[in-house]
């Protein structure tokens, strides 16, 4: 069976004011045409399908089209819910849309509920039915055996803990408790026949690496829940970290789609593909064979820093021309229209940081000791300009300044 790893797609995100809505609809594009070529059995989408909990019409319209185009393209679809995701809105209609090949896993009620499917492709076995509905192995269990797929969705634990029966609202408190319903059920199954669980799991999981563009867990309890709880299992899928990463050979973030942040500016953007042959043992390196899979990026990220000259008219720059840029300039004196000048040759330029040279330098001189030795309010009002902006005023900001201090004291002496 050939299941391709994917998470964190929030559609709907902007970039920095910048609406990434078609980029969104290229990566679906380039989704379902590697769906078809590669042959995938089953798209996992571990969380973070939307960025918001309400997601406008355009959004969903979007989602809409991606699974309609998915499981015509002959996958079926597994997803869980994030912690930008409303598990409720996400998972109406599961039921039904379950018929149509597309698999949620929103409630708590459901983790220990699996997509069950036959890897003898000539067999089919119900998709999520509970332990009390199955029947003897022949015919329900294929020879070969069985991929079960289950969801974890994002557990707040101050929300989640009493339907859990847990007493302390931590992460790792409500994960241990899911990750254990799941294991119960993996093991009342295999006294049918040979099953290969596959978990998906929005979470945030140590040894992780973060990028900015992240939504913080750790308030409700540590954010980060050890890596062996998920040991033993074929493989985990996880979200919620936007760095496509491996911690383990069955353990992996595939990262999101699209770069939302430019920490993300060296990330290589893609997925896992996956595929589970019979035999192995389950949760050992030689059940699950792993491929990367890389998207085509939207548009390039560049982090520039220097002085605004060197970067106006370096040819090592000319790259960058075309992407979204962030620029730190580091000149001693803060440019005048700086932002004018920098777009000039970088005309997407979002981000535009200062961070002066000699600020170390500067900063030895308290500003308050500045202001002691000032002899009038003039100075006073040019030495905070020179020390907000990290330049002296022109003559004209000079006069501006004085003539405003001196309609203050006429308005003064005539009160």
């Amino acid at each position: 069976m050939r299941l391709l790893h994917t998470s964190d797609w929030h559609l709907g995100r902007s970039f920095h004011g910048v609406g990434m809505l078609e980029a969104q609809r290229g990566f679906v594009d380039q989704l379902v045409a590697f769906v078809v070529s590669a042959g995938v059995d089953v798209v996992l989408i571990a969380g973070d399908v939307y960025d918001r909990a309400l997601p406008g019409l355009d959004v969903v319209k979007l989602l809409d089209e991606a699974l309609v185009r998915i499981t015509e393209a002959g996958a079926r679809v597994v997803l869980t819910s994030g912690n930008h995701d409303s598990a409720i809105r996400l998972g109406f209609a599961s039921r039904l849309l379950e018929r149509g090949g597309v698999h949620l896993r929103t409630r708590i009620e459901d983790l220990d509920v699996p997509v069950v499917l036959p890897l003898d492709p000539e067999r089919s076995v119900e998709s999520g039915q509970s332990p009390d509905q199955e029947q003897p192995v022949d015919p329900e269990q294929p020879a070969k055996g069985v991929v079960a797929i289950y969801g974890i969705p994002y557990l707040e634990p101050r929300l989640v803990a009493d339907g859990l029966g847990v007493e302390n609202a931590s992460h790792f408190d409500v994960t241990f408790e899911a990750v254990r319903r799941i294991r119960a059920d993996v093991e009342r199954r295999r006294a049918l026949g040979p099953v290969h669980p596959v978990v998906l799991a929005h979470t945030f999981a140590s040894g992780g690496v973060t990028s900015e563009s992240e939504r913080d867990l750790s308030i409700g309890g540590l954010g980060a829940v050890p890596l062996d709880l998920f040991k033993g299992f074929t493989y985990t899928a996880l979200g919620h970290l936007h760095g496509r990463q491996e911690l383990g050979h069955n353990v992996r973030y595939s990262g999101s789609p699209l770069a939302y942040s430019f920490s993300e500016a060296n990330h290589r953007k893609g997925a896992w593909l996956l595929d589970i042959e019979p035999g192995g043992e389950a949760g050992g390196p030689g059940a699950v064979a792993v491929q990367e899979v890389t998207w085509q990026e939207h548009k390039a990220l560049a982090v520039l820093r220097g002085q605004l000259g060197e970067l106006l008219e370096s040819p090592e720059h000319a790259w960058a021309e075309s992407a979204y840029c962030q620029v730190t300039l580091t000149d001693t004196q803060r440019p005048t229209q700086a932002m004018e000048q920098v777009r000039s040759r970088f005309p997407d330029t979002l981000v535009l940081v200062f961070d002066p040279d000699d600020a170390g330098v500067r900063s030895k001189e308290s500003y308050s000791r500045r202001l002691a030795d000032a002899r009038d309010d003039l100075e006073v009002c040019c030495g905070f300009l020179e020390h907000v902006r990290g330049r002296e005023p022109g003559n004209a900001e000079v006069a501006a300044l004085r003539e405003a201090l001196e309609a203050a004291r006429v308005a003064e002496a005539e009160l």
